[in-house]
Parts: C-alpha cells; sequence; structure tokens
C-alpha cells in the first residue's frame, strides 16, 4: 500500500473507532435520560462505525489470525502500561487535574490484567487449545477484569463486585 493512502486509512480507522465509542457512550447516556429510540440510533450509527473501522483495519492488514491478534493485544497493553499511561499520568499530576489522576490510575490498572490475560490466551491458542473460562467480569466504574469470580467490592474503586459486568 502506498504511504499516503495508508496514512489516510490508519487516520480514518482512528476516526472511525473514536466515533464508534463516542456513539456507544451517547446511547447509554440517552437511556438513561428516558429517550431509548435516540438511544438506538446511536447504537445502530456506532455499529455503522464499527463496520468502517473493521474495513478499514483489514485493508491495513492489523487483522489477522488469533494467536497474531493477542501479541498484537499483549504489545498494545504493554505499551499502554509501561509508556503511555505513565506519561499521561505525569501530565495530568503537573496540572493538578485530580479527575484525570484517577481516569489514568483505573486504566492503567485493567490494563496490567488484560496483559496478563492475552499472554495467558496466547500459549494456549499457540497450543491449538481454548482457555478454561466460563465468564469474564468487568468493574463498570474502572474496568477491572476479573474471571469466574466477583470479588465483594472491586480492588481498585471500591464498586460493589455484585454490580460488575457479566460476558
Amino acid at each position: 500500500m502506498k504511504k499516503m493512502t495508508e496514512k489516510s486509512l490508519n487516520e480514518a480507522f482512528a476516526g472511525e473507532s473514536m466515533a464508534h465509542m463516542k456513539y456507544t457512550i451517547f446511547s447509554e447516556i440517552a437511556e438513561k435520560e428516558g429517550y431509548p429510540k435516540i438511544a438506538k440510533l446511536f447504537k445502530a450509527i456506532a455499529y455503522a462505525e464499527y463496520v468502517h473501522a473493521r474495513n478499514h483495519a483489514r485493508e491495513l492488514g492489523i487483522v489477522k489470525d488469533t494467536v497474531h491478534n493477542l501479541q498484537t493485544g499483549i504489545e498494545g497493553e504493554t505499551f499502554e502500561i509501561e509508556e503511555m499511561y505513565p506519561a499521561y499520568d505525569a501530565i495530568a499530576k503537573l496540572q493538578q487535574e485530580k479527575g484525570a489522576e484517577r481516569s489514568i490510575h483505573f486504566a492503567i490498572e485493567a490494563e496490567k490484567i488484560h496483559a496478563g490475560l492475552y499472554k495467558d490466551a496466547k500459549e494456549k491458542a499457540e497450543k491449538n487449545a481454548d482457555i478454561d473460562i466460563e465468564n469474564v467480569y468487568i468493574c463498570p466504574v474502572c474496568g477491572y477484569t476479573t474471571i469466574d469470580e466477583v470479588p465483594e467490592k472491586c480492588p481498585v474503586c471500591g464498586y460493589p463486585g455484585e454490580k460488575f459486568v457479566k460476558f
């Protein structure tokens, strides 16, 4: 792929990915505010943005087999843990942005777990085996992630475990 096209598709992928997330969040807000049909509209268009992002990702060669995708996940989570979030946290501290510090803390703690889960999954996938889990639970406040068992309260933010989202 020519460099200018690749750069354009990477920017389009980033933009479509961000639009997907924003519209998903907007859908949740509309639902909470009592606008179920507006929530549906946001959710549907968020899916369309996901489709666009997926198409761009395929053209860019981002999407591969599961073992490769897990390695990409490991590298992404490790970058966030070791480089991105520590730098962002330093800026938030310097500028005394407590909300940003909290948000970054929540993210980095979850990313550590995600990297480990991806590493374990990759080891299994390299042996042509699936992972042995029944459920994944996510704290809806901080993103803390746990497998098969829910804590009484989130160890990162203290949110009640019975309110975790089950996958």
